[in-house]
């Protein structure tokens, strides 16, 4: 269960540990442990860390290519959800928000 919760942002927490939200994980019936997925506080830069851990780089350093390629990729994954995403998108792109905004419009 560790990679899926590494790859949630989510942490395990023991069966006496469970609360409302939690989501339970059961073996044979029985509530062994459950997930507890992270508040929205740093969604994005958890979706950033993980769309750079994919292409291999952090954002600023990617070929223009690969920045449409990451912004396609947040878009995909609801980052542009999230208030002011747009502006710290283009500051970990290196980029202005105009740049961004073009990048959204050419996918």
């Amino acid at each position: 269960m560790g990679p899926v919760a590494d790859a949630l942002g989510a942490t395990i927490v023991a069966a006496g540990r469970v609360r409302a939200g939690d989501i339970p994980l059961e073996w044979e019936g029985e509530i062994v442990g459950a997930l507890r997925l992270p508040g929205v506080h740093g969604t994005l830069d958890r979706i950033v860390a993980t769309v750079e851990a994919e292409l291999g780089a952090p954002l600023r350093d990617l070929s223009r290519e690969d920045k449409q390629h990451a912004v396609r990729l947040l878009d995909e994954r609801g980052a542009f959800q999230l208030r002011k995403a747009v502006e710290d998108v283009a500051d970990a792109l290196g980029v202005s928000r105009f740049t961004v905004y073009n990048y959204l419009n050419a996918g």
